[in-house]
């Protein structure tokens, strides 16, 4: 196996769900060959990654708080293609809306080694596992005592 594109591949997949819990859509758009395509579950899916990056520009606005976690990669690489299965863990607080959803999910993606020898997502999507919501409403104790974006 080939343990240096492994951790290259590993590592794409960190910077990805960095650039988006940060809201880095420079990042995020280094990321994503530009044929790529992103299923997040059965109403969110896109192809292109101009299309994806106008999705999540609009959905992770300044009201909304997202954290992801990946872990336990299942990652096979053939030359210059790979496979890759994630399991996720995530949080999504959207304090305007008093909203809270968390969530679990196995990412399946495909990635594709450019000429230039950088390794980017062509195909991304999750099957959910088990989604809750609830309102902070019925939290009375939850109290939000720092969020990057609010005062952006």
């Amino acid at each position: 196996m080939d343990l240096i594109a492994l951790e290259e591949l590993k590592r794409l997949k960190y910077r990805y769900l960095r650039a988006v819990d940060l809201k880095d859509f420079d990042l995020l758009e280094t990321t994503l060959t530009p044929d790529a395509t992103a299923n997040y579950g059965h109403r969110l899916c896109f192809t292109g990654r101009d299309e994806i990056m106008a999705f999540l520009r609009k959905s992770l606005d300044g009201n909304s708080i997202t954290e992801h976690h990946v872990g336990h990669p299942e990652i096979e690489i053939a030359g210059d293609t790979a496979t890759g299965t994630w399991y996720l863990q995530d949080v999504v607080i959207m304090p305007e809306h008093r909203f809270i959803l968390q969530g679990a999910a196995f990412y399946s993606d495909t990635y594709v080694r450019g000429t230039d020898g950088t390794w980017r997502i062509r195909t991304t999507g999750y099957e959910r596992t088990y989604e809750a919501t609830l309102s902070m409403d019925d939290l009375p104790s939850y109290n939000l005592t720092a969020n990057r974006w609010a005062d952006r």
